[in-house]
């Protein structure tokens, strides 16, 4: 059985609870959510599993999880990159946000979201029984592809893709000055 950490407003743990009752209830709990990106600029998206017991067959960020009880996000994060998606890479988390969002079958998201952004050129080696498929998208291509069918899309990724693609444009102009790129 699998157990998320319940968080207050400030992200401090205030328990535990099963994942599945977490999100029936809805009780806010810790989260992360990763976002990869190659050296084009262009986010590795995941399509989520067929049999994933809410969001099936979705396109979402690269991964996203629950820390597990004495797990940092980082720790829980690189874990979760390399269960789902057979991967490593270095990440950092760039923001938090709240967000409470119905997700169907009568289960509601409510989580206290860590984002973390990562590059690597390395290519995914999927765990099929976590995700169907994948694809790099550019930010633009994929601004376009939310806007003309939000229904292909989880809740929580159409509700971070402003913001994460916000901060991955600051990363970008970063690291092309660090390497004397305009």
């Amino acid at each position: 059985m699998e157990y998320v950490v319940l968080v207050d407003e400030s992200d401090h743990q205030i328990g535990l609870m099963e994942k599945l009752a977490a999100h029936v209830t809805p009780h806010l709990h810790r989260a992360f959510s990763v976002f990869i990106f190659n050296s084009k600029g262009e986010l590795l998206l995941q399509q989520r599993a067929l049999t994933k017991y809410h969001s099936p067959g979705l396109w979402t960020n690269t991964c996203c999880s629950h820390p597990r009880d004495g797990e940092t996000v980082i720790e829980a994060a690189a874990r979760r990159l390399m269960e789902e998606m057979g991967m490593g890479c270095e990440i950092h988390e760039v923001y938090t946000f709240i967000y409470k969002a119905p997700v169907g079958q009568g289960l509601t998201e409510h989580e206290f979201d860590h984002v973390l952004i990562g590059r690597t050129d390395a290519p995914p080696v999927i765990n099929t029984e976590e995700v169907a498929s994948w694809k790099y998208m550019s930010l633009t291509d994929l601004e376009k592809d939310i806007e003309l069918y939000p229904g292909l899309y989880t809740e929580w990724f159409k509700i971070t893709f402003e913001e994460m693609t916000h901060h991955a444009r600051l990363l970008k102009a970063s690291h092309s000055e660090s390497l004397g790129q305009p």
